[in-house]
């Protein structure tokens, strides 16, 4: 398994064709823009060799009989999706941000499944691929939100809004097109390409799932801005260490070979991975969330001591809230998972009901957390002056009085960032539209829920149904 410091020597060993503010990065790894999304995923390298938090983030893998990154294993059992959510909260702690592997790892696992249901050739290109992966621990995005354009049309009716095969070889297919919010993009390995949404028939070019070097010829990446993305690397960064990392990913008619073909107009196993992603990811939100609340909460219960308010009955009830829906989100993560199913490829899945549940809340509690932690930082939160003022000869002891200190501005930083600076880009909008819109999640829960069985209970209770349930007749029976 890579160290840290292999994962950012392996980075620089690609040609990657990244552009920031209208200019191609030579090495995105030294961007100040790029840097600290890199250190958040160097993090889930440096976990995996700590004694303290190895048995977190390291699994064994039947598939090379070896250990491996959580990142890059299936969920054999139950305890492996648990384990998911108890890693990615360590990490959404530790980073206070996305660390940005996720997407891989629940659509590694999803396509495991799915190719599974294609059959016997894809499946087994699948695995060879996922061997080396795993051998090599690499880092993937999951690339699966297409632009879409105007979502009242279909794909054919604006195929440049989605990537398709536009080319069949007999040695492979040609994409193009573009996906977008690609978490991680500029820090992974490969990107592993899967069909955004449902397909219908006659959409076969669409129904595509792939792997591919990020450098591949034809692959551009181009960085998206964060509020306040200025000031990374800065004292007024508020996270000084680590950030997220979205990209737009560019396909340029870019050749992808059988091998690394998984699915190609499958159009009932393109369907089937779909719905084990949105899953398997909306679980996944039971543990970065809450790990990165730990921190906004913190935050703030640092900030109420500086402020003399600590012991004051309505902060410390505003504290308990915060936390209530805090453990609110992780709980519902953990009984999605722990309610589990396995599936005949050897894989097991979330409940989907519970999925959607905790991910729909995560559209919600979030931003009231967020709320709580502004009304107890206090307005200084949007308005203080820069670090540097407070560093300044003259200027500095004069505002100490005003500001309060170094400790101070430095958590006021830290509140910002995550609300509405470059953090809450991962915090808050991810929390809106990550693994997919609200409405997303009401779509699934209507299809999923069995309301006949609540019909029919309902009925019974209500003295609707005549016949007798399993206690009426038993009672029947001791009478007679």
């Amino acid at each position: 398994m890579k160290t840290a410091a292999a994962y950012l020597a392996s980075l620089r060993e690609r040609d990657l064709v990244l552009y920031v503010d209208g200019e191609r990065v030579a090495e995105p790894v030294d961007h100040p823009k790029v840097r600290p999304s890199v250190n958040a995923v160097a993090a889930t390298y440096a976990m995996a060799h700590d004694p303290a938090t190895r048995a977190l983030a390291v699994a064994h893998s039947d598939l090379i009989d070896a250990p491996v990154n959580r990142f890059c294993h299936l969920f054999r059992d139950e305890a492996d999706l648990t384990a998911k959510l108890h890693f990615q909260r360590a990490l959404g702690a530790l980073t206070g941000t996305c660390f940005q592997r996720c997407v891989g790892l629940d659509g590694l696992n999803a396509l495991f499944l799915a190719t599974w249901e294609s059959g016997p050739d894809a499946h087994g290109r699948f695995v060879a691929w996922l061997k080396g992966v795993q051998t090599r621990d690499e880092m993937l995005c999951g690339a699966m939100t297409d632009p879409k354009g105007d979502r009242s049309k279909r794909p054919p009716e604006v195929p440049e809004s989605y990537l398709r095969v536009v080319e069949r070889r007999p040695d492979g297919v040609v994409l193009r097109g573009a996906k977008v919010h690609q978490t991680g993009a500029a820090n992974a390995h490969q990107i592993l390409v899967m069909p955004g949404q449902a397909l219908r028939e006659g959409e076969e070019d669409f129904a595509v799932a792939a792997a591919l070097p990020v450098d591949a010829p034809g692959v551009t990446m181009v960085l998206g801005r964060q509020p306040s993305d200025e000031r990374k690397g800065g004292p007024d960064a508020g996270n000084l260490r680590y950030g997220g990392q979205e990209c737009v990913v560019l396909f340029e008619d870019v050749f992808v070979p059988s091998e690394r073909v998984f699915l190609d107009g499958d159009l009932d196993a393109a369907a089937t991975l779909v719905d084990a992603f949105a899953g398997y990811h909306r679980a996944s939100y039971g543990g970065c969330k809450p790990g990165n609340l730990d921190v906004l909460i913190g935050a703030a219960d640092l900030l109420t001591r500086e402020h003399g308010i600590r012991k004051a009955s309505h902060v410390r009830d505003k504290l308990v809230e915060m936390t209530h829906l805090t453990e609110t989100i992780h709980g519902l993560g953990l009984a999605a998972s722990g309610k589990g199913t396995r599936h005949d490829a050897g894989v097991w899945k979330v409940d989907p009901i519970l999925a959607n549940v905790c991910k729909h809340h995560v559209t919600k509690l979030p931003y009231e957390v967020v709320r709580l932690a502004e009304d107890l930082a206090g307005g200084m939160v949007a308005t203080m002056p820069s670090i540097a003022d407070l560093d300044h000869p003259e200027l500095g002891p004069a505002l100490e009085t005003v500001v309060g200190g170094r400790d101070r501005a430095q958590l006021l930083r830290l509140v910002e960032y995550m609300s509405y600076g470059s953090g809450a880009v991962p915090f808050r909008i991810e929390c809106m539209h990550g693994a997919g819109s609200p409405q997303a999640q009401r779509i699934v829960l209507e299809r999923t829920t069995d309301w006949e069985a609540k019909v029919a209970r309902a009925r019974a209770l209500a003295g609707l149904d005549r016949r007798p349930d399993v206690v009426a007749r038993d009672l029947e029976e001791a009478a007679e």
